[in-house]
């Protein structure tokens, strides 16, 4: 794959299907932006989900290996939540898909998370969340917990993949009448538009020699 990695796609309107598209063909070749340790953490700098102090840590205590096996769990991750995803799209999610979720209430259960009283804005207090980065296999757990909220928030029958042949980004449509057709009107909407227009065209230029 091309490593064209910077700046990743964030067009799905949910964070968990941009976790999605973290692997696309935006142009004429396919990239995965979270193909090797590096590509991950900068993933997750673009997405917010983690802050940039602890990626930094965690790149100086660990070795490349580390930080690859952990982009490697996020794959495997990332292809068994679109299993998931592509299931169920399109109606609304029944409460039965709970037995499909073992694997993703495993890796919620391993979050080192807790919560801390801080300052804010100068005046006064606030309950914080924060988490533990011990080990680069921490990575993982904010992609979980933005899968779980996924689950539990969104309509399923929002997900659409983009209409445009050989796209396979998703979104969630949240426009008035669900009538969103691409990921984007820049990578896909436009290019529809125009390759319908040539087809016109070339139809219009046949019949005129017929």
């Amino acid at each position: 794959m091309t490593d064209l990695r910077s700046p990743a796609l964030f067009v799905a309107d949910a964070l968990a299907l941009d976790f999605l598209n973290s692997v696309a063909t935006p142009a004429d070749e396919p990239v995965d932006w979270i193909a090797d340790g590096d590509g991950f953490l900068a993933w997750l700098a673009q997405s917010g989900l983690a802050p940039a102090n602890e990626t930094k840590a965690l790149r100086k205590r660990s070795t490349p290996r580390e930080l690859d096996a952990a982009a490697a769990k996020a794959r495997d991750l990332r292809e068994w939540f679109r299993s998931f995803v592509t299931k169920h799209k399109g109606r609304p999610l029944r409460a039965d898909a709970l037995r499909q979720l073992g694997p993703l209430n495993r890796l919620l259960e391993a979050d080192e998370k807790y919560s801390q009283i801080v300052e804010q804005g100068g005046a006064t207090l606030r309950l914080r969340s924060m988490r533990r980065w011990r080990a680069p296999d921490a990575l993982l757990s904010p992609i979980g917990e933005a899968l779980a909220r996924f689950v539990c928030e969104e309509e399923f029958a929002d997900v659409k993949v983009c209409e445009r042949p050989g796209c396979t980004l998703l979104f969630a449509d949240h426009t008035r009448g669900r009538a969103r057709r691409w990921c984007s009107m820049a990578l896909c909407g436009n290019r529809a538009k125009q390759a319908a227009l040539r087809q016109r065209r070339k139809a219009m230029a046949q019949e005129a020699k017929s």
